[in-house]
């Protein structure tokens, strides 16, 4: 049975084939963005206290981590010792699948700018346009990406992606999430996404994959490896045997009634219903592991840099005192 998915106002509708309409559910606290429901946490680096500062600490495999944070950052998920023990100690491969068939519901990459010092996030933009906190609330703007912007000085400013896959099979709606601030993490996600989708005829949703972790060395890394995430069908797995697969999987859940269609309607409406998709809570870990300052510095995936509280003034305090000023 053929179903197309509806937005009317907040509302999630299901037009079946034959004309009849089901609501599916509402959207009630505007401004607040609904994300996919976080299990857990995957990176590739940590942060640790050292001499009373916050230091990045990198590392050359995965680290699969719960959203519970102790002493010494946060606490390993199960997950984590299975894959370790499974790969000799170190884990350089997750089998995951994703959530959606759209890339860019299960890939959100921006310009994202945040407030050093309260962890806020400020301004998220593409590169054409932008939404900016302002003394007159959220604004869309003109985005001249950071190169041309001068908010975007000292790489306060930079690309920042978030991955969200799902692990085991226990939960098929629990993701676990992949932030980065690297320029090469983002850019291969975003390709491999990008033709997978197109081989599979849009059913990412139903690929088996894999997140791999690869290294390469530049003029810039002064020839120390640099490790960057890629995604790739599961080892030992052809395309072929992948794409099969995928088919059949489709076919099972539509005989199911799984609705992926009206899953990726709702997930839109839940990214839509807000500005900025991290809390103010969430942007704090953001920034202390990606937003510290150093500029440049930052822009390797899962790096972080030391941190110390500042009392000047913040970002979103001076945005506003400058348009009182050009206001007069």
């Amino acid at each position: 049975i053929q179903t197309q998915s509806l937005l009317i106002g907040n509302r999630i509708v299901i037009r079946r084939r034959w004309g009849v309409f089901y609501l599916r559910g509402t959207i009630m606290l505007r401004g607040l963005v609904i994300t996919p429901p976080v299990l857990g946490r995957i990176s590739i680096g940590k942060v640790v206290e050292k001499a009373g500062k916050r230091l990045p600490e990198k590392d050359d495999q995965f680290t699969i981590t719960s959203q519970v944070q102790g002493a010494d950052g946060w606490l390993p998920h199960p997950f984590d010792e299975g894959f370790r023990k499974a790969q000799g100690g170190k884990i350089r491969s997750i089998p995951i699948r994703l959530l959606f068939n759209d890339p860019d519901l299960n890939f959100r990459a921006e310009y994202a700018l945040f407030d050093r010092r309260t962890g806020r996030p400020v301004c998220v933009g593409n590169g054409e346009t932008c939404k900016r906190r302002t003394e007159s609330g959220v604004q869309s703007l003109p985005c001249p990406s950071p190169d041309g912007c001068t908010l975007a000085l000292n790489g306060a400013c930079k690309p920042y992606g978030r991955l969200n896959v799902l692990i085991g099979d226990d939960d098929p709606l629990g993701s676990f999430v992949f932030r980065t601030t690297g320029f090469n993490s983002i850019r291969t996600l975003s390709a491999r996404l990008a033709y997978f989708q197109a081989i599979t005829g849009n059913r990412l949703a139903y690929l088996s994959l894999e997140l791999r972790l690869r290294g390469k060395s530049t003029r810039q890394s002064l020839g120390t490896p640099i490790y960057y995430v890629d995604l790739t069908v599961r080892s030992g797995v052809s395309v072929e045997d992948a794409l099969t697969e995928a088919k059949r999987l489709e076919v099972d859940r539509q005989e199911a009634g799984f609705e992926q269609v009206a899953l990726e309607t709702a997930a839109r409406l839940g990214f839509s219903n807000g500005a900025f998709e991290e809390s103010d809570e969430e942007g704090d870990s953001v920034v202390e592991e990606f937003y510290t300052e150093g500029g440049d510095q930052g822009r390797g995936a899962g790096s972080a840099y030391s941190i110390e509280k500042s009392t000047e003034p913040s970002l979103v305090e001076r945005l506003e005192s400058r348009a009182r000023e050009l206001s007069r």
